[in-house]
């Protein structure tokens, strides 16, 4: 895990190699050499474990899990606050991947203390290499500062934040007027100043993003904001395109490409796993590796029918008889 210390320090429990493990460090060099930042959400462990095998630099367990997974219409319902147990899958699938997670709306007066409480859970018990932190409301602010304080590397978020569309009126691009541009930089430079890592800029138009990224010595991590960011995210399965279903259709946002298709196979794999088993071609032969010997076979047919089942030993018999014509493999492992 990056939470662990780097070998500039001590080594930890395991040998570390910068070319093996994303780290904060290792962000701020990319942002300093102009090289782009990748960011993608994962929710549980297969989609984490294509993340880093892809190289992906950032997995985002993010709250966008209420809309793609659990079938929400918005992200309030899922709640991050109870426990960080939602994050712990993908961090075990992670080797080299940097792993960040959201918290979610507290109390103001309650914020600092509650945000770093369930900060120091997301690392200790999600393992988690971070947080992000969505909006630049002064509660926000404090408590950002505070976790970093803390000794908590923050993910500042601001533009379109999810979490606060009950204020903004729904999920509505930022940064169209005069006023609302203004405020997507003052609130990212005052996240800059509380110590955040990095910031991400959500569905703002590409000018107020590029000043955005010009200002700021940190990176900007960018979605639905243009190509003037200094990384981009988007969410796993609307850029794999995995669902097709009515539901996700009116959530799949205007700004995602997807790169790939994978509903179609999951669908098609389905509906031949479907055909084949109403069919009775599968599990054939090749499927049916698990073999009793002849001997074993007799044994078994004589208590069968000591038991009064001799229709299910007829039955035995013949599928015996079947499996030894078909030649099946035998294996002992499953």
């Amino acid at each position: 895990m990056s939470n662990m210390l780097e070998n500039t320090v001590y080594g930890g429990p395991k040998p570390q190699s910068p070319s093996q493990r994303v780290t904060v460090n290792h962000l701020r060099q990319k942002h300093r050499r102009g090289d782009p930042i990748t960011m993608v959400t994962a929710y549980d462990y297969p989609s984490a474990v294509h993340i880093d095998f892809a190289g992906i630099d950032v997995c985002l367990v993010g709250d966008s899990a209420a809309m793609v997974v659990h079938g929400h219409d918005t992200t309030l319902p899922i709640s991050v606050a109870a426990a960080p147990s939602p994050v712990a899958p993908p961090a075990r699938s992670s080797s080299a991947t940097f792993l960040s997670a959201p918290t979610s709306p507290f109390p103001p007066r309650l914020m600092a203390g509650l945000a770093v409480d369930i900060a120091v859970r997301f690392l200790k018990e999600g393992g988690m290499d971070a947080i992000k932190l969505e909006g630049g409301a002064p509660s926000r602010i404090t408590a950002a500062k505070a976790i970093v304080e803390a000794g908590i590397a923050v993910m500042g978020h601001v533009g379109l934040t999810p979490q606060a569309i009950s204020v903004i009126g729904g999920f509505r691009p930022q940064g169209k007027t005069v006023a609302s541009a203004v405020k997507v930089v003052e609130t990212a430079l005052a996240l800059q100043e509380a110590g955040c890592f990095s910031v991400v800029l959500e569905c703002v138009p590409a000018p107020v993003a590029a000043a955005t990224t010009s200002a700021l010595r940190i990176p900007t991590i960018g979605i639905g904001a243009g190509p003037f960011c200094s990384g981009q995210v988007l969410v796993y399965h609307d850029l794999l395109g995995m669902l097709q279903h009515p539901h996700h259709a009116k959530v799949t946002p205007k700004f995602c490409k997807q790169f790939g298709h994978v509903g179609d196979a999951i669908k098609k794999a389905l509906s031949e796993y479907k055909q084949e088993v109403e069919s009775r071609s599968f599990p054939g032969a090749a499927y049916t590796p698990y073999k009793i010997s002849a001997t074993d076979v007799d044994g078994f047919l004589k208590e069968l029918q000591v038991m009064g089942l001799n229709e299910a030993a007829t039955t035995a018999a013949a599928a015996a008889e079947k499996v030894e014509t078909a030649g099946t493999p035998s294996e002992d492992a499953c």
